[in-house]
């Protein structure tokens, strides 16, 4: 697994998020919740706290700083930082905790919501991240890959930096030797919902079929399925080691336009990662890929079992009236069947009774 997992998330006030204190699994997290209640933002938070622990070179508080407001501005490119705090009348601050298991302290700091760039930094781990975290949008990145690094580079975009991320990530190339070997081991039954591999040649990638002649073996990434993309993402990934035995996958609503076949061909991705040893956040709001999901993790051999945390997102309703808080709660389940409110469920299941009642 990764060598220092996220074991625990507190935040208050960032965002939608309030009072916010989430236990997380090493191996396989699940973020449900309605619409606006910080799904992504959570993720994200995540991510470039995660970010700026693998790849700062001053690692002390007075370095973290300005890295960490680097990181949440390019990130989320808010107006200024300030404007990722919770909105409420006056001024308020946004604090956060990250606690990595195995090195200390967690990452622990706060800002004004009249901050332009300005983080304060409480506590610090007491050595950097190994692993990588990787950000999967929920568009995939292989047919906009040709210019996206060097458009980043050279011109001011609107696009947040976790295309730029993940972009220069599928850049790497493939390893060899015993690494590649195990690659190639992991990426076995993955190959398989795409059959083929991913090549990347001039800046371009292109799937190459496994039963293909010389004319049609290989295949330009955007002329394939978003689906086989997204999975062809994966491959390229673990291929040159990112993903390999290892690292933080934060992928933001895997099923985005993909029929149910090859919802479950990622979400048997998903649990092949997991298993194999990344530290995996999803953000869903589908019924059928959080189901799916549940199903292989309860159908799992004995040894080596993943044990997922389901987090749900949730506005608490006030009592006596059908008023919803404007802050967003958070509550850690290992049983989907625990959480409070899945407001994708509730509709999915109003929607059937409606079906059998014409």
């Amino acid at each position: 697994m990764a060598q220092y997992p996220i074991v625990r998330l507190k935040a208050d006030g960032f965002g939608p998020l309030e009072f916010v204190d989430i236990r997380l699994s090493p191996t396989l997290n699940i973020i449900t919740g309605g619409n606006a209640t910080g799904k992504s933002q959570l993720l994200k938070l995540l991510y470039a706290s995660t970010r700026t622990l693998n790849d700062t070179t001053a690692f002390t508080k007075s370095g973290l700083a300005p890295s960490i407001a680097d990181a949440l501005t390019g990130v989320f490119r808010p107006d200024q930082l300030g404007r990722l705090a919770r909105r409420v009348q006056g001024r308020a601050r946004a604090s956060v905790e990250v606690k990595y298991q195995g090195i200390g302290e967690a990452l622990r700091f706060n800002f004004a919501s009249n901050a332009r760039s300005e983080v304060q930094i409480d506590s610090i781990p007491k050595v950097a991240l190994t692993d990588t975290p990787v950000f999967f949008p929920s568009r995939e990145l292989l047919s906009l890959y040709p210019g996206l690094v060097s458009l980043f580079e050279s011109r001011e975009v609107e696009f947040d930096e976790t295309w730029r991320d993940t972009a220069s990530l599928l850049g790497r190339t493939a390893l060899r030797g015993p690494r590649g070997l195990a690659a190639n081991e992991l990426l076995g039954p993955i190959l398989q919902e795409i059959e083929g591999t991913v090549i990347e040649e001039n800046g371009r990638f292109y799937v190459r079929l496994a039963n293909g002649s010389a004319g049609t073996g290989k295949i330009e990434a955007h002329l394939i399925s978003e689906g086989f993309r997204k999975l062809a993402m994966i491959i390229r990934l673990v291929s040159n080691g990112v993903l390999l035995e290892g690292g933080y996958l934060f992928w933001d609503e895997p099923e985005a336009n993909l029929n149910p076949s090859v919802q479950r061909a990622v979400a048997r991705v998903i649990l092949a990662l997991a298993r194999s040893g990344t530290q995996v956040f999803v953000a869903t709001h589908s019924v059928f890929m959080l189901r799916e999901l549940q199903m292989l993790v309860e159908g799992q051999p004995e040894g080596g079992k993943v044990e997922p945390n389901y987090i749900g997102l949730f506005r608490e309703q006030q009592p006596d009236a059908n008023v919803f808080s404007s802050g967003v709660r958070a509550e850690s389940v290992t049983d989907p069947a625990d959480l409070t409110s899945i407001a994708a469920l509730e509709a999915e299941s109003s929607q059937s009774l409606r079906y059998l009642e014409l």
